[in-house]
């Protein structure tokens, strides 16, 4: 018997991530507490090494980051190369894939260089990320500061201004939400290429193709693109009772593995509600609830971790299409635990397929077709 989309199969043991009976843990801690009380970089620490760093721990690991967070000069030169009108996904795969040809240690499989390759993709993602935006807006790439930390920088760069401590604790514990998840597509994509003994930097730009897709990371884009259609919270009953008659899909909701809804969500609805009324702009979340609301009570499917993620990085001046790589930027946190693991533990990944085509067919010789 085959399961369609693999629903319900095991297929890996880990230590890094849980989702049982509805609740997300990282290492053993509910998504609750960490959502509430971590940096995201302690998260980083927790799922590389399954425990909250010590201070002497933690403080090192900023000064790793903050010590590889700049890109080579070639890698900014292919940014800018980049034709006009690519999306920032294909771009970031391409440019992670890159950096393996400037890292001496690629090639270098021994646990020790891998968690050293973990830290320079986790330092440059966003780098590349907030590079490329810089570039294709006609602006001077901006340096990433030392003395910040992730989420910090990450604004800074996209922005070439110092951001405000609201929107720095905004982004980063959005960051610590979408750390990881388990098994999903891009962590499993990321495993399958590196179960081959194929490099780290492989793995993660199988993951980046995997997460650029709509059913996966690109929902969140999707989600905002469906309120900038909407514009007022009074057309919220129109539209979703228009698009629910025609049985389209409305992006942000349901999820495979949760059944009452997603652990994540609620984090990310206060934020939108908080931020969109600072900004002057509480449409944002008001459209949201009246959609949480109709979805809920007519599909009986409730908001996961793509939904009000739409309206808080809208509020924090970030433009659309960048959503999904500041999803790549955090999710590498939990991708490189996961090709740890699997490097700790392999076996190749192979399953096999149940066949449904034709039976005993024969060749036939071309002129008699």
């Amino acid at each position: 018997m085959s399961a369609k989309g693999l629903e319900g199969i095991v297929a890996a043991q880990s230590s890094i991530s849980s989702i049982i009976d509805g609740v997300l843990t990282y290492a053993g801690i509910n998504i609750d507490e960490l959502a509430e009380n971590a940096s995201f970089e302690e998260v980083v620490y927790l799922l590389w090494h399954g425990r909250l760093p010590k201070a002497d721990e933690l403080a090192q690991l900023k000064k790793d980051l903050a010590e590889n967070a700049t890109i080579p000069e070639d890698v900014i030169a292919l940014l800018k190369a980049s034709p006009e009108g690519n999306h920032p996904m294909a771009v970031l795969r391409t440019a992670i894939s890159a950096l393996a040809l400037y890292d001496p240690e690629a090639q270098d499989m021994s646990r020790e260089a891998n968690l050293r390759k973990a830290i320079r993709l986790q330092a440059k993602v966003g780098t590349v990320v907030a590079a490329y935006h810089r570039i294709r807006e006609g602006k001077e790439v901006v340096a990433p500061c030392p003395d910040f930390g992730l989420a910090q920088n990450f604004l800074y760069m996209l922005n070439g201004e110092e951001p405000k401590q609201i929107a720095i604790d905004a982004l980063d514990t959005a960051l610590v939400l979408h750390a990881d998840h388990e098994l999903n597509a891009s962590t499993f994509a990321a495993r399958v290429t590196v179960a081959t003994l194929s490099d780290i930097y492989s793995g993660i730009t199988s993951a980046i193709g995997a997460l650029k897709g709509p059913l996966h990371g690109g929902a969140n884009e999707a989600v905002m693109a469906m309120l900038e259609e909407i514009k007022d919270p009074a057309n919220v009953e129109e539209y979703i009772n228009e698009k629910l008659a025609q049985k389209v899909k409305i992006m942000g909701f349901g999820h495979r593995v949760y059944k009452d809804g997603d652990p994540r969500a609620k984090h990310l609805r206060k934020m939108s509600e908080k931020l969109t009324s600072i900004t002057g702009q509480p449409q944002w979340y008001e459209m949201s609830v009246k959609i949480d609301d109709m979805v809920t009570s007519k599909k009986g499917l409730k908001p996961n971790v793509d939904f009000y993620s739409a309206s808080v990085y809208h509020s924090l001046g970030i433009p659309r299409d960048l959503f999904t790589p500041i999803f790549a930027i955090s999710r590498m946190s939990g991708w490189t635990a996961h090709i740890l693991e699997q490097y700790e533990n392999n076996r190749l990944i192979r399953p096999r397929a149940e066949y449904v085509g034709p039976v005993n067919a024969h060749y036939v010789p071309l002129e008699e077709r």
